[in-house]
């Protein structure tokens, strides 16, 4: 400990047993539906039997132990069983290639392996004889000597103590990068990386306590749901449900009944979407006190930036309040206080909607290699747009030299202890992206306002320039577009060309409600009217924000979407161009002709 901080993950969880043993700490659904908990105390024995475990199986300090599975309880018991040995921790999806399960534990050096059940001990047999390191494989849903039920029994007849770091710089966890280009890197994260991130990053929300609750949605293989959902609230002595599956989401809120979550904009967006397609369906009072609550609410912060309040619209905000907000606040559980999200920025207009539901969202800004926070926005210190100021303990520099003359913007640089160590065996990589005073360059483009509130205007990777010589930034008009009902997906192409276009994957349910047209896909893309209504839809809603140069001026329509099975999307759903321009190069160049 430091100033009564901790300095590593080993002390920061012993800790929170011994301050919050009898406190709830992970939630799962039994098969009735029903929120089964086991506690601080519970989750920390078994902690300390696998580790010892494993220590009997020959794991010892140094080596590297991985793990390829969903959240679930079983998850932490074996990151935290692995820092306690002293030992580095290799998080996996589930849901992931076997080439990259191999490249990982390859290159990596996983020596033992923990998978959620049998059917990926057979993927992971298929390569077995080419990755001669891994000696050990555990089943975590299985029986016999190799089950981690068994790992565990073994270790509480053979008890060893915990293994506490020298230095916080000792590394615990090796986070392997997406790959939207090239090959995945192993991100070298510290104890004190991640436990400075989780006390820094934490400060920014102080009324959070051991009394909260998250709703696991984010996947912990990831740094954002592995610091800000796990480690923050193991810290804070708070309680963690898993969901089911993401298709379960609005049914497990309800039933866990979290005070706050770690998202992403994409939730927040399909609830706004699904809530104006249903009072649009319902139409009459419904849809009436709907839009009246959102009118009183927008004039209601109008009046107030004026020092002024008015009784009329006040009583019309409580009305919607009483009877439309209080039951959208049901579906998320009753008790939901805030959330932060990540990964993109939340449109302004929902931003502000759910701050008038009383369910602000917070948008924060980070990577893997910066643990991942650097900026949040947070109570008391909010500015819808952009994505926060820096915690504390972090710098942001704006490196302007790197990007067009005279733009107001640069590349971002973060300083401060959530830096990582660097990339596992790429010393040129490393290189590349470290400043010689020990800054991260991000790869991102923004700016800092008069406030020091972060704004990112793109990613210097995916900026691209037209012919005419004017940059285009597409993820944030990727992101307007698909906020459009008709529109599941879509991504901006236009790299050395006239102009931009468009190829998007439509909501065929949603357009077949809009046009009245029914049928297949191809039936649907094959109907000038569907797809010119989509297309008038999409230029309309672009109009204003952008400049003409920006909006695409043809338009590809597929009904393949882009998904992580298909490999056009990484684990924390980034479009992988790279991949869908392989698989529509010629529809592409068509457009084009």
């Amino acid at each position: 400990m430091k100033d009564g901080k901790p300095e590593n993950l080993v002390e920061m969880f012993e800790g929170s047993v011994a301050r919050f043993g009898n406190n709830k700490l992970f939630g799962s659904q039994n098969a009735a539906g029903e929120y089964e908990w086991v506690t601080y105390k519970e989750v920390g024995k078994r902690v300390d039997d696998l580790r010892a475990g494993l220590a009997a199986d020959g794991l010892k300090k140094g080596d590297t132990i991985g793990l390829i599975a969903n959240n679930r309880t079983e998850w932490a018991v074996a990151a935290y069983a692995t820092y306690s040995l002293g030992a580095r921790f290799v998080p996996m999806y589930e849901a992931e290639l076997v080439t990259t399960w191999e490249y990982i534990i390859k290159d990596s050096g996983v020596k033992a392996l923990f998978v959620s059940k049998p059917e990926i001990v057979e993927k992971v047999n298929t390569f077995r004889d080419r990755v001669p390191g891994l000696e050990k494989v555990y089943v975590i849903d299985g029986e016999g000597p190799d089950s981690m039920a068994a790992l565990e029994a073994k270790g509480r007849e053979n008890p060893v103590p915990s293994v506490r770091p020298e230095t916080p710089d000792e590394i615990a966890v090796l986070i392997y990068t997406s790959g939207t280009t090239g090959e995945p890197k192993g991100v070298l994260l510290s104890h004190g990386n991640l436990t400075s991130n989780v006390v820094d990053a934490g400060s920014c929300f102080p009324d959070l306590s051991d009394e909260d609750r998250s709703l696991a949605i984010l996947p912990w293989a990831h740094s954002y749901g592995q610091t800000a959902d796990l480690n923050n609230f193991i810290n804070i002595g708070g309680s963690v449900a898993f969901i089911r599956s993401i298709e379960t989401i609005v049914e497990d809120l309800g039933k866990a009944q979290p005070t706050f979550l770690i998202a992403v904009p994409r939730i927040f967006n399909r609830v706004y979407d699904g809530l104006w397609a249903k009072m649009d369906e319902e139409g009459g009072l419904p849809r009436k006190l709907f839009v009246m609550g959102v009118e009183s609410a927008k004039k209601k912060r109008e009046l107030a930036a004026q020092g002024k309040s008015s009784f009329g619209v006040n009583l019309k905000y409580k009305i919607a309040d009483a009877i439309v907000f209080k039951k959208i606040r049901e579906r998320f559980g009753g008790r939901l206080k805030g959330a932060i999200t990540g990964s993109a920025m939340m449109n302004p207009e929902i931003a502000q909607f759910f701050i008038d539901l009383g369910i602000p969202t917070y948008d924060c800004y980070g990577l893997t290699e910066t643990s991942p926070a650097a900026t949040m926005n947070r109570p008391g210190k909010l500015k819808i747009g952009t994505v926060g100021s820096p915690i504390p303990n972090c710098r942001i520099d704006i490196d302007t030299s790197v990007v067009e003359p005279g733009a107001e913007d640069g590349e971002i640089i973060v300083y401060g202890p959530m830096v990582m160590k660097g990339y596992w065996n790429k010393p040129e990589e490393t290189a590349a992206v470290m400043t010689p005073d020990g800054g991260f360059r991000t790869g991102d483009r923004g700016r800092l306002d008069e406030d020091g509130f972060l704004k990112i205007t793109g990613r210097i990777k995916e900026q691209f320039k037209l012919l005419n010589g004017k940059y285009v930034f597409p993820a944030s008009i990727e992101e307007d577009i698909k906020l459009l009902p008709v529109v599941a997906n879509a991504m901006i192409y236009g790299e050395g060309r006239d102009f931009n276009i468009c190829l998007v994957v439509p909501d065929f349910e949603v357009c077949a409600k809009v046009t009245g047209k029914s049928g297949d896909p191809a039936a649907m893309l094959a109907d000038e009217a569907v797809t010119r209504l989509i297309e008038d839809r999409i230029v309309e809603a672009l109009k204003g924000t952008y400049g003409s140069y920006e909006i695409p001026k043809q338009f590809v329509f597929i009904t393949e979407d882009f998904t992580l099975e298909n490999g056009m999307l990484t684990q924390t759903l980034k479009l992988k161009r790279r991949a869908v321009v392989d698989k529509f190069g010629e529809e592409i160049e068509g457009a084009y002709k």
